[in-house]
């Protein structure tokens, strides 16, 4: 609860001043993840889909400069798939598979700063601040050693910078698009160095 609290601290600080808009967005999340490991090559996992939804606020601060801060809700993190095997006698037998996925659900603040090309058309660059609620690991083949549970392999914050476009459909819809690189661990310091990026592309609508 303490860190939505903060969060909503944040997201009114930034966005409630007058002559702002309002509006809602939502759209598809594309995550993909990484483990650094030293003196071995990265460690990736398979992409995983997810979906976003919030609200924004943008403030004009000149016919081609404006702020926008966000309020999002999504989920991060990747999946692997092994082959699972046991000895019988002298031979290994293929017992199944188990898809591992690690997530995390969060509430993002992305904060950008947008440059209005045409009136239709603005290119953006942010920070956008993640907030972890609750993070867990999931097996499709649950085991003493493969279970189902909560992990706490990532920090309480994340920080994804971002670049981003958008397009105005109209007054009031739009369609926007995002990529969030990984330039920081998300991983707490006993955890392997965990990388995070993720794309983001949806639509959304401003009130008037």
């Amino acid at each position: 609860m303490k860190k939505i609290l903060f969060a909503l601290l944040i997201f009114v600080t930034v966005t409630l001043h007058a002559q702002s808009q309002f509006g809602i967005k939502g759209g598809y999340n594309l995550s993909s993840m990484k483990w650094e490991v030293k003196g071995f090559d990265d460690y990736k996992f398979a992409s995983q889909s997810y979906f976003y939804v919030g609200a924004l606020a943008e403030r004009k601060l000149s016919e081609k400069v404006s702020l926008q801060g966000e309020l999002l809700y999504t989920e991060l993190g990747g999946k692997d798939t092994e082959t699972l095997t046991t000895i019988v006698g002298n031979e290994v037998v293929e017992i199944g598979t188990n898809t591992t996925k690690i997530a995390t659900s969060q509430l993002q603040i992305p904060i950008s700063a947008k440059y209005h090309l045409i009136p239709q058309f603005s290119l953006s660059a942010g920070l956008n601040f993640g907030f972890n609620i609750y993070s867990r690991v999931k097996n499709t083949f649950v085991s003493n050693q493969t279970p189902n549970d909560k992990t706490n392999l990532f920090k309480t914050v994340n920080i994804f910078p971002f670049l981003g476009t958008e397009y105005k459909i109209d007054n009031h819809f739009f369609a926007d698009a995002r990529y969030h690189f990984n330039f920081f661990n998300a991983a707490i310091q006993d955890a392997p160095p965990t990388k995070i990026s993720f794309l983001q592309v949806g639509l959304g609508y401003r009130f008037k």
